[in-house]
Protein backbone atom coordinates (compact mmCIF):
# COMPACT_ATOMS: atom_id res chain seq x y z
CA UNK A 1 0.00 0.00 0.00
CA UNK A 2 1.12 3.45 -0.88
CA UNK A 3 1.34 6.46 0.98
CA UNK A 4 -1.52 8.02 -0.04
CA UNK A 5 -3.68 4.74 0.70
CA UNK A 6 -2.21 4.46 3.95
CA UNK A 7 -2.94 8.41 4.41
CA UNK A 8 -6.65 7.21 3.36
CA UNK A 9 -7.47 4.78 5.16
CA UNK A 10 -6.12 6.60 8.70
CA UNK A 11 -8.49 9.16 7.40
CA UNK A 12 -10.80 7.31 7.32
CA UNK A 13 -10.30 5.25 10.52
CA UNK A 14 -10.26 8.65 12.19
CA UNK A 15 -13.78 10.10 10.90
CA UNK A 16 -15.33 6.76 12.01
CA UNK A 17 -13.82 6.43 14.99
CA UNK A 18 -14.44 10.28 15.41
CA UNK A 19 -18.28 9.45 14.34
CA UNK A 20 -18.50 6.90 16.98
CA UNK A 21 -17.64 9.54 19.86
CA UNK A 22 -20.01 11.99 18.54
CA UNK A 23 -22.81 8.91 18.63
CA UNK A 24 -21.77 8.26 21.75
CA UNK A 25 -21.99 12.00 23.35
CA UNK A 26 -25.29 12.95 21.30
CA UNK A 27 -26.91 9.29 22.58
CA UNK A 28 -26.37 10.19 26.75
CA UNK A 29 -29.59 9.64 28.67
CA UNK A 30 -31.88 10.00 24.51
CA UNK A 31 -34.36 7.71 23.63
CA UNK A 32 -34.05 4.49 22.37
CA UNK A 33 -35.21 1.99 20.28
CA UNK A 34 -34.60 -2.09 21.65
CA UNK A 35 -31.76 -0.44 23.65
CA UNK A 36 -29.87 0.99 21.13
CA UNK A 37 -29.81 4.55 20.96
CA UNK A 38 -32.10 6.58 18.50
CA UNK A 39 -29.18 8.96 18.19
CA UNK A 40 -26.53 6.02 17.53
CA UNK A 41 -28.91 4.54 14.85
CA UNK A 42 -29.01 8.29 13.40
CA UNK A 43 -25.04 8.47 12.98
CA UNK A 44 -25.52 4.84 11.24
CA UNK A 45 -27.73 5.94 8.86
CA UNK A 46 -25.75 9.07 7.90
CA UNK A 47 -22.42 6.90 7.36
CA UNK A 48 -24.28 4.36 5.65
CA UNK A 49 -26.19 5.93 2.79
CA UNK A 50 -22.52 7.72 2.21
CA UNK A 51 -21.16 4.12 1.48
CA UNK A 52 -23.75 3.16 -0.52
CA UNK A 53 -23.47 6.17 -2.63
CA UNK A 54 -19.85 5.51 -3.10
CA UNK A 55 -20.05 2.13 -4.76
CA UNK A 56 -21.99 3.38 -8.29
CA UNK A 57 -19.87 6.47 -8.03
CA UNK A 58 -16.57 5.07 -7.83
CA UNK A 59 -17.21 2.71 -10.90
CA UNK A 60 -18.25 5.02 -12.62
CA UNK A 61 -15.55 7.43 -11.85
CA UNK A 62 -18.32 10.71 -10.88
CA UNK A 63 -18.75 12.91 -8.20
CA UNK A 64 -21.86 14.28 -9.78
CA UNK A 65 -24.00 12.76 -6.88
CA UNK A 66 -22.09 13.82 -4.19
CA UNK A 67 -23.75 16.71 -2.40
CA UNK A 68 -27.14 15.73 -3.59
CA UNK A 69 -26.40 12.45 -1.22
CA UNK A 70 -25.35 15.14 1.10
CA UNK A 71 -28.57 16.43 1.11
CA UNK A 72 -30.13 13.02 1.38
CA UNK A 73 -28.37 12.19 4.30
CA UNK A 74 -29.70 15.12 6.53
CA UNK A 75 -33.40 14.50 5.61
CA UNK A 76 -32.75 10.99 6.00
CA UNK A 77 -30.97 11.31 9.07
CA UNK A 78 -33.45 13.44 10.43
CA UNK A 79 -36.35 11.67 9.29
CA UNK A 80 -35.48 8.44 10.86
CA UNK A 81 -34.28 10.86 14.09
CA UNK A 82 -38.37 11.74 13.70
CA UNK A 83 -39.89 8.45 13.15
CA UNK A 84 -37.99 6.44 16.03
CA UNK A 85 -38.24 9.24 19.00
CA UNK A 86 -41.03 9.73 21.37
CA UNK A 87 -43.62 12.70 22.42
CA UNK A 88 -42.06 15.30 20.01
CA UNK A 89 -42.87 18.86 21.16
CA UNK A 90 -42.98 21.91 19.28
CA UNK A 91 -39.46 22.43 19.63
CA UNK A 92 -38.67 18.84 17.97
CA UNK A 93 -40.70 19.43 14.97
CA UNK A 94 -39.26 22.77 14.14
CA UNK A 95 -35.57 22.00 14.81
CA UNK A 96 -36.60 18.89 12.17
CA UNK A 97 -37.80 21.21 9.51
CA UNK A 98 -35.36 23.64 9.95
CA UNK A 99 -32.83 20.76 8.90
CA UNK A 100 -35.02 19.56 5.81
CA UNK A 101 -35.77 23.03 4.69
CA UNK A 102 -32.00 23.75 4.69
CA UNK A 103 -31.29 20.64 3.08
CA UNK A 104 -33.49 20.37 0.60
CA UNK A 105 -32.79 24.11 -0.78
CA UNK A 106 -29.04 23.54 -0.57
CA UNK A 107 -28.82 20.12 -1.84
CA UNK A 108 -30.85 21.27 -4.90
CA UNK A 109 -28.50 24.17 -5.54
CA UNK A 110 -25.69 22.29 -5.53
CA UNK A 111 -26.94 19.79 -7.28
CA UNK A 112 -28.04 22.00 -10.16
CA UNK A 113 -24.84 23.55 -10.23
CA UNK A 114 -22.53 21.09 -10.75
CA UNK A 115 -25.14 19.65 -13.64
CA UNK A 116 -24.53 22.75 -15.05
CA UNK A 117 -20.59 23.16 -14.61
CA UNK A 118 -20.43 19.08 -15.54
CA UNK A 119 -17.97 18.54 -12.83
CA UNK A 120 -16.77 19.90 -9.40
CA UNK A 121 -12.94 20.48 -9.31
CA UNK A 122 -12.55 18.93 -5.69
CA UNK A 123 -12.49 15.53 -7.35
CA UNK A 124 -9.89 15.73 -10.11
CA UNK A 125 -8.13 13.65 -8.69
CA UNK A 126 -9.63 11.38 -5.67
CA UNK A 127 -12.47 10.29 -8.13
CA UNK A 128 -9.54 7.93 -9.95
CA UNK A 129 -8.24 6.93 -6.33
CA UNK A 130 -10.63 4.32 -5.12
CA UNK A 131 -9.60 4.92 -1.40
CA UNK A 132 -9.56 8.68 -1.53
CA UNK A 133 -12.83 8.81 -3.12
CA UNK A 134 -14.19 6.42 -0.24
CA UNK A 135 -12.49 9.11 2.21
CA UNK A 136 -14.38 11.95 0.57
CA UNK A 137 -17.76 9.91 1.14
CA UNK A 138 -17.31 9.00 4.83
CA UNK A 139 -15.85 12.36 5.37
CA UNK A 140 -19.31 13.73 4.04
CA UNK A 141 -21.15 11.10 6.27
CA UNK A 142 -19.11 12.70 9.62
CA UNK A 143 -20.23 15.75 8.05
CA UNK A 144 -23.69 15.26 8.19
CA UNK A 145 -23.70 13.82 11.33
CA UNK A 146 -21.32 16.56 12.81
CA UNK A 147 -23.47 19.67 11.64
CA UNK A 148 -27.02 18.09 12.63
CA UNK A 149 -25.49 17.13 16.12
CA UNK A 150 -27.52 19.10 18.11
CA UNK A 151 -30.16 18.80 16.21
CA UNK A 152 -30.57 15.60 16.60
CA UNK A 153 -29.94 15.71 20.58
CA UNK A 154 -32.68 18.03 20.64
CA UNK A 155 -35.17 15.34 18.55
CA UNK A 156 -33.55 12.38 20.14
CA UNK A 157 -33.03 13.08 23.38
CA UNK A 158 -35.93 13.21 25.44
CA UNK A 159 -36.06 16.13 27.23
CA UNK A 160 -39.22 18.47 26.33
CA UNK A 161 -39.46 21.96 27.36
CA UNK A 162 -41.25 25.01 26.12
CA UNK A 163 -39.59 26.74 23.20
CA UNK A 164 -39.22 30.29 25.49
CA UNK A 165 -37.61 33.37 25.03
CA UNK A 166 -33.71 30.90 24.22
CA UNK A 167 -35.51 28.69 21.72
CA UNK A 168 -37.02 31.52 19.70
CA UNK A 169 -34.21 33.36 19.49
CA UNK A 170 -32.07 30.66 18.36
CA UNK A 171 -34.69 29.84 15.15
CA UNK A 172 -34.17 34.40 14.73
CA UNK A 173 -30.87 33.21 14.56
CA UNK A 174 -30.87 30.39 12.30
CA UNK A 175 -33.71 32.72 9.89
CA UNK A 176 -30.98 35.14 9.30
CA UNK A 177 -28.34 32.62 8.55
CA UNK A 178 -30.31 31.10 5.92
CA UNK A 179 -31.81 34.49 4.29
CA UNK A 180 -28.08 35.37 3.85
CA UNK A 181 -27.27 32.58 2.42
CA UNK A 182 -29.77 31.98 -0.28
CA UNK A 183 -29.86 35.73 -1.21
CA UNK A 184 -26.01 35.37 -1.21
CA UNK A 185 -26.74 31.92 -3.68
CA UNK A 186 -28.72 33.80 -5.63
CA UNK A 187 -26.78 36.70 -6.32
CA UNK A 188 -23.56 34.97 -7.75
CA UNK A 189 -25.94 32.22 -9.45
CA UNK A 190 -27.43 35.76 -11.45
CA UNK A 191 -24.12 37.38 -11.80
CA UNK A 192 -22.45 33.93 -13.72
CA UNK A 193 -25.53 33.61 -15.94
CA UNK A 194 -24.93 36.72 -17.33
CA UNK A 195 -22.74 36.97 -20.47
CA UNK A 196 -21.43 40.43 -19.51
CA UNK A 197 -19.61 38.83 -16.73
CA UNK A 198 -17.69 36.34 -17.82
CA UNK A 199 -14.31 36.09 -16.56
CA UNK A 200 -15.22 38.56 -13.90
CA UNK A 201 -15.37 38.28 -9.86
CA UNK A 202 -18.75 38.94 -8.16
CA UNK A 203 -18.33 42.09 -6.11
CA UNK A 204 -22.12 43.11 -5.51
CA UNK A 205 -24.91 42.94 -3.60
CA UNK A 206 -23.85 40.67 -0.23
CA UNK A 207 -20.22 40.26 -1.91
CA UNK A 208 -19.83 43.76 -1.76
CA UNK A 209 -20.43 43.13 2.03
CA UNK A 210 -18.41 39.91 2.33
CA UNK A 211 -15.90 38.04 -0.06
CA UNK A 212 -17.69 35.16 1.39
CA UNK A 213 -21.70 35.97 2.61
CA UNK A 214 -22.88 32.29 2.16
CA UNK A 215 -20.18 30.92 4.14
CA UNK A 216 -21.10 33.82 6.63
CA UNK A 217 -24.70 32.94 6.33
CA UNK A 218 -23.92 28.76 6.79
CA UNK A 219 -22.27 29.64 9.99
CA UNK A 220 -24.40 31.74 11.05
CA UNK A 221 -27.54 29.29 10.81
CA UNK A 222 -26.19 26.27 12.26
CA UNK A 223 -25.19 28.68 15.69
CA UNK A 224 -28.96 29.21 15.84
CA UNK A 225 -29.77 25.56 15.82
CA UNK A 226 -27.61 25.06 18.60
CA UNK A 227 -28.95 28.10 20.65
CA UNK A 228 -32.51 26.08 20.15
CA UNK A 229 -30.98 23.21 21.18
CA UNK A 230 -29.29 24.72 24.78
CA UNK A 231 -32.19 24.25 27.07
CA UNK A 232 -32.58 20.84 26.20
CA UNK A 233 -29.19 19.55 26.79
CA UNK A 234 -27.95 17.43 29.69
CA UNK A 235 -24.31 15.42 30.26
CA UNK A 236 -22.77 14.15 27.27
CA UNK A 237 -25.34 15.80 24.67
CA UNK A 238 -23.56 19.42 25.23
CA UNK A 239 -20.64 18.15 23.36
CA UNK A 240 -22.84 18.34 20.14
CA UNK A 241 -22.70 21.94 20.21
CA UNK A 242 -19.44 21.44 18.17
CA UNK A 243 -22.02 21.73 15.44
CA UNK A 244 -21.09 25.71 14.76
CA UNK A 245 -17.67 25.57 15.46
CA UNK A 246 -17.05 22.24 13.18
CA UNK A 247 -19.02 24.37 10.52
CA UNK A 248 -16.73 27.39 10.98
CA UNK A 249 -13.61 25.56 10.99
CA UNK A 250 -14.61 23.59 8.01
CA UNK A 251 -15.16 26.66 5.74
CA UNK A 252 -12.57 29.06 7.38
CA UNK A 253 -9.95 26.82 7.63
CA UNK A 254 -10.11 23.95 5.43
CA UNK A 255 -12.30 22.89 1.98
CA UNK A 256 -14.46 26.47 1.64
CA UNK A 257 -12.62 30.04 2.00
CA UNK A 258 -8.83 29.16 1.79
CA UNK A 259 -9.47 26.80 -1.88
CA UNK A 260 -11.63 29.58 -3.05
CA UNK A 261 -9.72 32.47 -2.12
CA UNK A 262 -6.33 30.42 -3.66
CA UNK A 263 -8.53 29.56 -7.03
CA UNK A 264 -9.53 33.48 -7.11
CA UNK A 265 -6.21 34.37 -6.51
CA UNK A 266 -4.74 32.29 -9.09
CA UNK A 267 -6.93 33.54 -11.88
CA UNK A 268 -7.50 37.60 -10.70
CA UNK A 269 -4.46 38.14 -8.00
CA UNK A 270 -2.42 41.25 -9.45
CA UNK A 271 -5.46 43.01 -11.21
CA UNK A 272 -5.87 46.26 -10.00
CA UNK A 273 -9.41 45.82 -9.06
CA UNK A 274 -9.96 42.73 -7.65
CA UNK A 275 -6.61 43.60 -5.27
CA UNK A 276 -8.89 46.39 -4.14
CA UNK A 277 -11.68 44.47 -3.84
CA UNK A 278 -9.56 41.94 -1.33
CA UNK A 279 -8.49 45.46 0.51
CA UNK A 280 -12.15 46.61 1.49
CA UNK A 281 -14.25 43.66 2.00
CA UNK A 282 -13.99 41.36 4.80
CA UNK A 283 -13.08 37.82 3.71
CA UNK A 284 -16.16 36.34 5.83
CA UNK A 285 -17.63 38.73 8.53
CA UNK A 286 -20.56 41.14 6.69
CA UNK A 287 -19.29 45.44 6.85
CA UNK A 288 -20.42 47.98 4.45
CA UNK A 289 -17.89 48.56 1.69
CA UNK A 290 -15.07 50.43 2.99
CA UNK A 291 -13.63 53.83 1.06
Amino acid sequence: MDKKNTQDLAAITVAVVVGAAVAWAGSDGGDRIGGVPVFALCAAVAFAINWIAFVPSALAKTEHYYDLVGGITYISTTVAAVLLSTDLDLRAMLVAAMVMVWAVRLATFLFLRISKAGKDGRFDEIKTRPLSFLMAWTVQGLWVLITAAAALAVITGGTREPLEVIGIAGIAVWAVGMIIEVVADRQKSAFKSDPANKGKFINVGLWAWSRHPNYFGEITLWTGMAIVAVPVLSGWQWATLISPLFVAFLLIRVSGIPMLEQRADERWGGQDEYEEYKRRTPVLIPQPPSA
